[in-house]
């Protein structure tokens, strides 16, 4: 494959390939998502409106009514897209190397992270700093509480509680409660509790 048509590295990443993050349009993209996460970090609480300002900058997109407790942590910023309603409590990371998509009233506790990126297993390519990631989507009024964890690739349905503490690393369903590390559905949202 020539240069002229071997995709760049942010092409890579993009498209879930394995890519190089030290490549310098990804290290500028990284710097400037770090610029706008500590104006945001530092942003007045008095403030709303200068607060808002900046997180429609950093991500991808904000819904209405969203609100994001500092301090924030992201790669990138711009693949985050946020449904309107959504509150996301203190100490947030959103590794977004992949998509991350939240959906609307989505309700996530203090310390939650959603973590896209991928390392190769083989100690090789992972010497050589190659990684990847995959997409999370976590659907309409999804509550995650305090210190979940989702791994990448995961799509957790509408409607789905996730207990504090979780380590979600397989898709759940809509409607269900999950608990535990790896998370693990416990009852479907409507059935009485054992």
């Amino acid at each position: 494959m020539s240069d002229e048509t071997r995709p760049s590295q942010k092409e890579a990443m993009l498209s879930g390939e394995l890519y190089l993050a030290d490549d310098p349009e990804l290290a500028a993209e990284a710097l400037h998502a770090a610029v706008l996460s500590e104006r945001y970090n530092a942003t007045s609480a008095a403030d709303p409106e200068a607060r808002r300002a900046v997180l429609a900058e950093l991500l991808g997109a904000v819904g209405e009514g969203v609100e994001v407790r500092p301090p924030l942590r992201v790669d990138y910023g711009h693949q985050i897209t946020i449904g309107p309603r959504t509150f996301i409590n203190f100490g947030a990371v959103l590794l977004d190397v992949g998509r991350i998509t939240i959906g609307a009233d989505v309700q996530m506790g203090p310390n939650v992270q959603l973590l896209t990126p991928t390392h190769p297993v083989d100690p090789e390519p992972r010497r050589a700093k190659w990684e990847a990631a995959e997409p999370i989507t976590i659907g309409d009024n999804v509550w995650l509480g305090g210190g979940v964890i989702v791994c990448p690739g995961v799509t957790i349905g509408e409607n789905t509680v996730v207990g504090a503490g979780a380590v979600v690393t397989k898709d759940l369903p809509a409607n269900v409660v999950a608990v535990g590390n790896p998370a693990r559905v416990i009852r479907t949202i409507g059935e009485e509790e054992a």
